[in-house]
């Protein structure tokens, strides 16, 4: 893979980080439940963590064409409780926003997959399967949450 065209896919990505920044953050305002607030907020830091390595990423390939450390970041674990969705007045819209960020979280993971195939350096492919990883975590969390607050009407999920 050229360097033009490895920069023009960290350019998406990091768009594709930006966005779920924002969407992550936006979820965590519209949802009423605690614990529904906590893992969007947390999901947002994490991708905003994403795009800040990705910008380091950018930089160090523009100035010295060398990829950066990229040592992966642990999801926080939850609260140790669980808390009744039925504190959540819209629980349709609320499993809307899971199954919207589920979307991006799979589309992310491919993304950073198929980077991984195509960078020949080493420390790029690691970096990308690493962050592929994170997102394919991120994914199984909110699966986790959904069918929790599907199945039994409470807001749980582990870090996996």
């Amino acid at each position: 893979m050229s360097t033009t065209s490895l920069l023009d896919a960290i350019r998406v990505v990091k768009e594709n980080e930006r966005v779920a920044t924002t969407s992550y953050a936006e979820a965590a305002r519209k949802i009423s439940n605690p614990m529904g607030q906590q893992l969007f907020t947390q999901l947002s830091k994490f991708e905003a963590y994403h795009l800040k390595k990705l910008i380091a990423l950018e930089k160090s390939l523009i100035e010295k064409g060398d990829f950066i450390t990229y040592e992966g970041k642990a999801f926080p674990l939850p609260p140790k409780f669980e808390i009744k969705a039925a504190q959540e007045p819209d629980k349709k819209s609320v499993m809307m926003i899971i199954t919207e960020a589920m979307v991006l979280e799979k589309q992310a993971e491919k993304a950073y997959e198929d980077l991984a195939a195509q960078v020949s350096i080493p420390e790029g492919r690691q970096m990308f399967l690493r962050l592929s990883a994170e997102e394919h975590n991120h994914y199984r969390i909110l699966l986790e949450a959904y069918w929790s607050l599907n199945d039994k009407g409470t807001w749980k999920w582990r870090r996996l």
